[in-house]
């Protein structure tokens, strides 16, 4: 019998699907987009139903001949109608799924107060309405600390950009943060036991969200100091956190909202279901998490349930701020590449080109490189050579340029453009990076943020423009040199 996966291209659906893939167990993932699970090693590994949790007939065919089904979905938005959706769901699910033996919830602590968290509450009704109708287990967990999580990650960014924060008063509160690890190592095991209700699951550590904070300083080797305040509305708290990290609205309010009240967990009940599993301590899961990343080995991200790329995209990855545009341009991807291969020098930046020599004034004032460099030759470069205050920092012919700054900034700065053919002609990609150092770097960056929109806007136009200009070519590159 295939287990059922919904959410399976969210956060922890997709590490799920990977560790039962590799247990060799028959899996089926129910997705509104099936294009969401192009590119993991498993896709030709799992069975595919796409549908939506509101349309019954698609719900009925995921579920059919399925046996266990894991239950990884909720509206994590500051929509007013989220409960409404949360609840219609999840008794879509039951309905549906009367023939399950065994449902699986992911849902959250719920703090022992009056004036709980409408997402909370709505986690804990979603988990009420499955066992109602279905043979559950439902985990509750605390704040979930691996790669990529949206808790880490607003620990992560809090830290590492603020050296001084005044928070709420609340920041003191206890709670239990589990390692993403210990919740797939539950989820897993959960299959082998039977349906036993509510079981609340956490980390080995009970401590405030500024221990938290504190723990990764310590782990980084950051010195930090928090002081907490009896002001600061959690909606205002939850403000704070999407100016200073990539987490946006839907999800910071939960995560703040999360937190107003002490969250620790009764794990007795783990304990005598599941004697065998103990949970990592704090140090030790921020460590991997860390770790992941160093390695580029990020499984997932909270925002892999989100939509998909535009023309337009401004984002934050891993820390690395991420500006990109897109423009169809009716000429051959080497037309493309040798366009922009043009740039700096006496050709200019093809857009603002006052702003550009006021910037390189600017650097030249601080000891940087300026613009005077210029480039060596008008049309063709080499691997790691100046072009004015940037370096060619990789080349690919007739496909990719990256350019890395060597001006004066508080951060490191690329500038990457790419040529993928598409039709009859090719998809020109510009990308501006910044990985800001410290809280100057992310006041830089927001700082430059309004002269990016036209400066960079212009500039893909004026590459489209010039790559229209070029002749079409069938000659390879000089020897040794790459244009």
């Amino acid at each position: 019998m295939s287990v059922l996966i919904t959410g399976a291209t969210g956060y922890i659906g997709g590490r799920l699907t990977s560790r039962l893939v590799e247990r060799g167990i028959r899996v089926r993932l129910f997705v509104r987009d099936a294009r969401r699970i192009k590119g993991r090693w498993w896709e030709r590994d799992v069975e595919v139903v796409t549908g939506d949790m509101f349309d019954a007939a698609s719900l009925v065919r995921a579920l059919d001949g399925v046996e266990q089904a894991y239950y990884l979905v909720h509206s994590m938005s500051s929509a007013d109608d989220f409960a409404d959706r949360d609840r219609i769901a999840a008794r879509n699910f039951v309905h549906a799924g009367r023939n399950l033996r065994h449902c699986v919830y992911l849902g959250g602590l719920v703090p022992e107060a009056e004036d709980v968290s409408r997402h909370l509450a709505s986690r804990a009704e979603t988990g009420a309405i499955l066992r109602g109708g279905l043979p559950t287990t439902e985990f509750r967990a605390g704040p979930i600390v691996g790669s990529g999580s949206a808790s880490f990650e607003m620990v992560r960014y809090l830290t590492e950009r603020l050296p001084l924060m005044i928070a709420p008063k609340w920041i003191v509160n206890e709670v239990q943060p589990i390692a993403v690890r210990d919740v797939l190592t539950y989820l897993m095991e959960a299959r082998e036991q039977a349906p036993s209700g509510i079981v609340e699951i956490g980390g080995a550590d009970r401590l405030s969200f500024r221990d938290m904070m504190y723990g990764y300083a310590a782990v980084r080797g950051l010195r930090r100091t928090i002081l907490p305040v009896p002001i600061l509305a959690p909606r205002l708290a939850a403000l704070w956190v999407v100016r200073v990290t990539p987490i946006p609205r839907r999800i910071a309010e939960p995560l703040v909202e999360g937190i107003v009240h002490p969250v620790v967990a009764d794990t007795t009940k783990a304990q005598r279901l599941f004697p065998h599993i103990r949970p990592m301590p704090y140090k030790q899961a921020v460590e991997r998490a860390l770790l992941q990343m160093s390695a580029h080995a990020v499984e997932s991200r909270w925002s892999d349930a989100l939509g998909a790329g535009q023309s337009y995209e401004l984002r934050d990855r891993e820390g690395v701020l991420e500006e990109t545009r897109s423009i169809y341009v009716e000429a051959s991807p080497d037309q493309v590449f040798r366009a922009f291969c043009r740039l700096g020098g006496e050709q200019g930046w093809l857009a603002w080109n006052l702003l550009w020599r006021i910037r390189g004034f600017i650097d030249r004032l601080f000891g940087g490189p300026g613009l005077r460099r210029g480039r060596r030759d008008p049309a063709w470069l080499y691997l790691g050579e100046a072009v004015d205050f940037w370096r060619v920092e990789m080349i690919e012919r007739p496909r990719l340029l990256r350019l890395r700054a060597e001006m004066r900034a508080p951060g490191h700065a690329w500038l990457q453009f790419t040529a993928i053919s598409e039709g009859n002609g090719t998809r020109l990609v510009q990308t501006a990076l910044f990985a800001p150092r410290g809280l100057m770097g992310l006041l830089y960056w927001y700082a430059m943020f309004p002269a990016h929109l036209f400066i960079f806007d212009d500039m893909i136009k004026g590459i489209a423009t010039l790559a229209l200009a070029e002749p079409e070519l069938s000659d390879e590159p000089r020897h040794g040199i790459v244009a």
